[in-house]
């Protein structure tokens, strides 16, 4: 039963990120001599629910030894970006708080979630990026709104409202 519950922490974070994310770029922040660099990778994913959305977040990722055999513990800070490219077009109900996407940042107890609301009120929808670990999270977040606007000759915006579950 422990080694399912274990095996369930490790892949459960993969189950929601159905897609993954589009590497932009890499910039190094920290030099090392014979391990790779410290980096800030930049990379854009697109809301599975929502079309005409796409959030760009930017993560640090630890170089040296741990880093490259993949054991490091990820550090919290993350900065997130979301913006309407294109017609909105929500395709099913949705709850406030649903994960959009998912990615661990340690071994096993660490994971990055990016969470989408609905302010009813405004007609905007609301992104989230935190972290959280099994024992002990961090209040590291980062917010992006994306008002619903009319796209091109679509005429009338989609309202948030309309698709949250009640």
């Amino acid at each position: 039963m422990a080694l399912a519950c274990l095996l369930g922490s490790v892949l459960a974070p993969h189950l929601v990120a159905a897609q993954e994310p589009d590497l932009i770029f890499r910039k190094s922040t920290v030099f090392r001599l014979l391990t790779p660099n410290d980096k800030l990778a930049t990379y854009g994913i697109d809301d599975p629910v929502v079309d005409g959305v796409a959030c760009h977040y930017t993560v640090p990722e630890k170089g040296g030894v741990a880093g490259t055999l993949g054991v490091a513990e990820q550090t919290s800070d993350v900065s997130l970006s979301c913006r309407q490219y294109g017609p909105i077009k929500i395709k099913e109900k949705f709850d406030q708080g649903d994960v959009v996407y998912r990615e661990r940042r340690s071994l096993i107890f660490k994971k990055m979630q990016i969470v989408r609301g609905c302010d009813a009120k405004r007609n905007v929808l609301v992104y989230m990026v935190y972290t959280d670990k099994l024992v002990d999270g961090s209040p590291k977040n980062s917010t992006s709104t994306v008002p619903i606007q009319p796209w091109g000759q679509t005429g009338e915006a989609v309202k948030c409202a309309d698709w949250l579950n009640k």
